[in-house]
Order: C-alpha cells, then sequence, then structure tokens
C-alpha cells in the first residue's frame, strides 16, 4: 500500500515500471486511461507510473501537456476532488464543465469521489494497461 500524504491509495501500486518510458510519458499513458466520466487524483497517476509519492511532478507534468486533445488532464483531480486552480485548462471553470459534459458528479464544490472517481477495478485495468505498453 502506498500511502500519500494526504491520502491512501486504495488499490495497488506497483505498476508500470517499464525501462523504455520516460515518467512523463508513464503519465501521460495513465491519463489516457482514465475512463470518461470518472477522474483519478494525483496520488493515483503517480502510483500508477510507478511511484506515488510524486504528486507534485504529476501536477507539474500535466500543467505541461502537449495534447489536451490527446491526454484529458481535466480528469485529474485532488485527494479531495477539487480541480486545480490554475488556468492550464482554459480558466477557472474550464476544468469543471468539462467534467461535468462528461457527467462527474460534484457535490459541494467538488468531485463526488464515491460516484465518479476510478473505481478498484478501474485502476486494476489500467495498471494492466500500462504493463503492456513497456
Amino acid at each position: 500500500m502506498c500511502a500519500g500524504a494526504d491520502e491512501a491509495i486504495p488499490f495497488s501500486s506497483a505498476c508500470c515500471y517499464s525501462i523504455g518510458m520516460s515518467l512523463a510519458e508513464k503519465i501521460y499513458a495513465a491519463v489516457r486511461l482514465i475512463p470518461r466520466g470518472k477522474v483519478a487524483s494525483y496520488s493515483q497517476i503517480a502510483a500508477l507510473a510507478g511511484n506515488c509519492n510524486l504528486r507534485r511532478f504529476v501536477g507539474n507534468t500535466l500543467h505541461k501537456n502537449p495534447s489536451n486533445s490527446r491526454t484529458p488532464c481535466h480528469r485529474v483531480v485532488n485527494a479531495k476532488g477539487f480541480c486545480s486552480g490554475s488556468f492550464a485548462f482554459g480558466g477557472a471553470d474550464a476544468q469543471r464543465q468539462k467534467l461535468e459534459a462528461e457527467g462527474v458528479v460534484f457535490t459541494d464544490g467538488h468531485v463526488d469521489l464515491k460516484t465518479s472517481g476510478i473505481t478498484e477495478d478501474d485502476f486494476e485495468m489500467m495498471s494492466a494497461a500500462l504493463s503492456v505498453l513497456g
């Protein structure tokens, strides 16, 4: 089990240690696997990329995303379900608007992670898919 400072990762954290992919490529590959209508946390993406302690690196990497149409970075939120406060998605409310358009449920200003967060099955499917990319 891999625990971040503000969340415990409830799913397996062993994943994606391929030698051929850079860490940024692993992060983008993991984000591309988040199902439409769901979100993942920075720590979950970091775990899928091989190290759940790199959640800040995940955030920095996603901020530099070269292709928003290919890599849906708007599907990554913080551990409590809050959207990014940055302009990276086209304005303060752009991330929320994109998520709501995909059917993500918000409660009290943040994503309802019980209904819209990735499930353990999603995480395991993502992990398996990433392991064959290496």
